[in-house]
């Protein structure tokens, strides 16, 4: 009696995707909802993080106050700007803070989008994904902050010199606002991106697009994309090149892993459904 209830399950799937179908006016319908409420999220986290921006810079630029000070003890660290560029700089800001904080809002209307098209195993499979990827993102932001961006204002101080000496003149390092915030907020949306790499291979190898033996087979030339992604996306040093290029080819590594435990997973329900 067993048998006919498990071979019966693929087709119980089948009728369950057959159910949520809706008519082409019905998706459309839903999308606009969905983009509704995931503009509106975006729009509330702005005027929070707006009113909060000035705050935030100043939060941000720790990395800088601290090499400066450093470098020179009895400096006052200045951060300098063009008129109404501060003003633009906090606006900036904000929209960034505001995608930030609304992420988890935006991954779930994403979701529920694309939800009724799913078996019920694969709702349960995305969750742990919803979950993942603001934490990977959180990683990769929290390694630009407390690791790249003191070691790339140190290094920046490092070519201040006075005049006198082997200097002919005053070097002196000139932070404008703008600037610091374009590259503190590339890199960390540069890094928090890359830390979704085992998130976007492992849902390909789910979909069936990919598999592990072709993320083995083709890693020597992942590895030169790598280097090449990691040389656009940061500045022009070695040393936050170096490290983005390994940690994406960490992640690359965890995903390996990651696709192959999908694989096995998707074999052993196959073999229970055919059983």
């Amino acid at each position: 009696m067993s048998l006919p209830q498990k071979k019966a399950e693929p087709a119980a799937e089948e009728d369950e995707v057959a159910a949520s179908a809706a008519p082409l006016i019905d998706h459309l319908t839903e999308l606009r909802r969905r983009l509704i409420v995931s503009i509106a999220a975006i729009a509330i986290a702005f005027v929070f993080c707006f009113a909060f921006s000035e705050q935030i810079f100043n939060i941000l630029i720790i990395p800088f106050v601290e090499a400066v000070g450093r470098a020179d003890a009895g400096k006052d660290p200045t951060l300098y700007f063009a008129p109404l560029e501060f003003f633009f700089t906090r606006v900036r800001l904000a929209v960034f803070a505001a995608i930030v904080v609304a992420f988890p809002v935006l991954a779930w209307q994403a979701y529920r989008f694309v939800a009724p098209g799913l078996y019920r195993r694969e709702k349960q499979a995305a969750a742990p994904f919803l979950v993942a990827m603001p934490i990977l993102f959180a990683i990769g932001g929290g390694l630009v902050y407390f690791v790249m961006m003191p070691f790339i204002m140190q290094f920046a101080v490092g070519f201040e010199a006075k005049a006198g000496g082997d200097a002919p003149a005053n070097y002196e390092l000139l932070t404008r606002v703008g600037d610091y915030l374009s590259l503190t907020t590339t890199l960390i949306l540069s890094f928090g991106l890359a830390f979704q790499l085992p998130v976007f291979l492992t849902l390909l190898a789910r979909a069936g697009i990919i598999n592990s033996g072709m993320l083995v087979k083709y890693r020597r030339f992942a590895i030169v994309v790598i280097f090449i992604i990691a040389a656009i996306l940061t500045p022009p040093d070695p040393f936050s090149q170096i490290v983005l290029a390994s940690c994406i080819f960490g992640l690359y590594e965890v995903s390996i892993m990651s696709v192959r435990m999908a694989e096995k997973k998707a074999k052993a329900a196959s073999h229970e459904a055919a059983a």
